[in-house]
Parts: structure tokens; C-alpha cells; sequence
């Protein structure tokens, strides 16, 4: 395991556990195994289902299903394949079988590898923790026993990945995040092919998702406009969503700077060294996209959590409850 420090920490600063077989830039398979840990430490969540909108949840409807519920006296209407036989000969009334209904909730991930998330100024990459946060929700789910499915959106490609049960779904997450984000990486110089990737995605998964899916929306909020908010909004009429803000502490004016600084920057392929007066222009740029995507969520009604990249997700769980 790995210790970090910011470039910015002052002397004696306390430094930073990297995640297990984590480098902060690159990204494999163990790694993302591995936050199948962070999966069990959180709470189980489990909703109860909704008549319109359900999932692989134990719902409160009783009707025929895998798991025993009560046995209660026949009701006209109820099916006769229910009659519990050796409750009615020894009441003398007859009596059925009610079982808990399962219902089928595929989780879906909407997650936004565009090139503003390759960036990093404290421990690790926002790409990188956006996928070991995707990982953890994954893995959660699959604990769940839910079927996991994700759209990967970046300016070269989309990849969809239609919902698969447990650990078979999240081998194929875990193999398209780690091939995508190293395509990443190797075309991080070149000029984006769809500027508009995260419209069409939201139009894309509008038309795919099954009703009652529970969608997860993780991004760093810079390629959101107002365009996506028509997808999302029928997107929200048959589907529970949630979303993950990955922010970075410089990007967030977290980190103290010198009033003289000259600060080195590479972002979506370009390098400038920033002085006091640019670091404010560039931050307030930032902070202006954060905020964006922040009322755009609001808009829609959809609860937003804000993840760091500048530390681990062991320390960030509380967000994920």
C-alpha cells in the first residue's frame, strides 16, 4: 500500500493511505476486486418496492414467489395451488400459502469518463476514484443480489453494458472500466470526437433502462448542460435515480496557495502554469460547472453526494449510506 502526500501539504503533514493495489493513475483489476470490502462495510439499504417502480426487493405485495411469508385462511379469489394442505386438515379450515414477491431491479451506472476527470492534485485521479466508487456501488448491488449494468460515456465512445446477474455483472464492468479508462489515458492529447458524448448518453439510457431500474449517475458534473435535463427528466418518470459529484480538493479552492504561486496544470490535454490571477479565473470556472450540475440535479429532484478524489473511499462511506 502506497502513502501520499499533496504537493501543497506542509511540512509534517499527515500522509494519505492509497487504496489497496492502487496507484492513483492506473487502473486494474485488483483494485476494483478489492472494493468489494468496501461494499460489505456499508449498510444494507434494502427499499421496500414500489407497485411502479420495483426491483430485486423484497416488496410488501403477497402473492407467489421463492420466499415463504405466512399462512393465512382462504380468501375467495386466492389460488388453489396455494392451499397450505396440512394446516387445513389439522384446523379443519382451509388455509393458503403467502409468499413475499420477488421483483427484478436491474442497477444501472451512468458513468462519465470524459477527459476533465483525469485529473488529480491530491491522492489519486477523479477518473480513478469515480471508478472505485462505481466498483463499490456495484459490488453492493450484486451483494443485493441485483443484476448490474453501466453506459460508460466518453468523447470516443460509449460502452453498454447490459445488466448481467451478481459477479458475472461485475466482471464485466470491472474489465470495461479498466480497458476504457487505459484508452483514456493513451488518447488523453487528442481533440474529443463528440463533444456532446453526456447528452447523447442520457438520450441513450433513457430509451434502454427498464422501468423500475435503480440508476446511478456518477460524474464530475463539467459536461452536463441543460440539454441533458429532458432525457434525465423522462429518464425520472419510470426509474429511481441517484448521483455522485467526484471532485478534486484544488478544483474545490480546498488547498491553501501562496499569494506568488506559479501553479503547473494539465487539463484535457493542455499544460499552462497558472499564477494567482489565472488560479482564480480557472477556479471560479470550476466551481461554476460544480454548481451547474449541482442544480440540474436539483431540478430533477435527485439526491447528489459529493465524493473526493483527494482521499481514499474507506473515509468517505458515510456518503455512500
Amino acid at each position: 500500500m502506497k502513502r501520499q502526500t499533496s504537493p501543497w501539504s506542509h511540512a509534517g503533514a499527515q500522509t494519505i493511505d492509497m487504496p489497496l493495489f492502487a496507484d492513483g493513475v492506473h487502473l486494474d483489476t485488483p483494485e476494483l476486486l478489492a472494493c468489494q470490502e468496501l461494499a460489505r462495510a456499508l449498510p444494507d439499504v434494502r427499499s421496500q418496492a414500489q407497485a411502479n417502480m420495483s426491483g430485486l426487493r423484497s416488496s410488501k405485495i403477497k402473492g407467489r414467489g421463492m420466499e415463504f411469508a405466512e399462512v393465512r385462511q382462504y380468501q375467495k379469489g386466492d389460488d388453489v395451488r396455494t392451499i397450505d394442505w396440512r394446516v387445513t386438515a389439522r384446523t379443519g379450515k382451509t388455509h393458503t400459502k403467502l409468499f413475499v414477491e420477488e421483483r427484478e431491479r436491474p442497477v444501472i451506472l451512468l458513468l462519465d469518463l470524459s477527459h476533465s476527470l483525469y485529473f488529480g492534485s491530491t491522492l489519486m485521479l477523479q477518473a480513478v476514484q469515480l471508478c472505485h466508487l462505481a466498483a463499490t456501488l456495484g459490488w453492493r448491488a450484486a451483494n443485493h443480489g441485483d443484476r448490474i449494468g453501466a453506459l460508460i460515456a466518453s468523447e470516443y465512445e460509449h460502452l453498454e453494458l447490459k445488466p448481467k446477474s451478481r459477479k458475472a455483472g461485475m466482471l464485466t464492468l470491472i474489465s470495461a472500466l479498466t480497458k476504457a479508462h487505459a484508452h483514456q489515458l493513451t488518447h488523453f492529447g487528442q481533440a474529443p470526437r463528440e463533444p456532446e458524448h453526456l447528452l447523447r448518453a442520457c438520450q441513450r439510457l433513457a430509451r434502454i433502462a427498464k422501468p423500475g431500474s435503480l440508476i446511478w449517475i456518477l460524474s464530475d458534473g463539467a459536461g452536463f448542460n441543460d440539454a441533458c435535463l429532458g432525457p434525465l427528466l423522462d429518464l425520472k418518470r419510470h426509474c429511481e435515480l441517484g448521483a455522485f459529484l467526484i471532485s478534486d480538493p484544488l478544483r474545490q479552492g480546498e488547498i491553501p496557495l501562496p499569494a506568488n504561486v506559479n501553479l503547473p496544470v494539465r487539463e484535457s490535454g493542455i499544460e499552462r502554469v497558472l499564477d494567482r490571477r489565472s488560479y482564480d479565473i480557472w477556479l471560479a470556472k470550476q466551481q461554476a460547472q460544480t454548481a451547474q450540475f449541482s442544480r440540474l440535479m436539483s431540478r430533477l429532484d435527485i439526491n447528489l453526494n459529493t465524493v473526493s478524489a483527494g482521499m481514499p473511499l474507506t473515509q468517505q462511506l458515510e456518503k455512500l449510506r
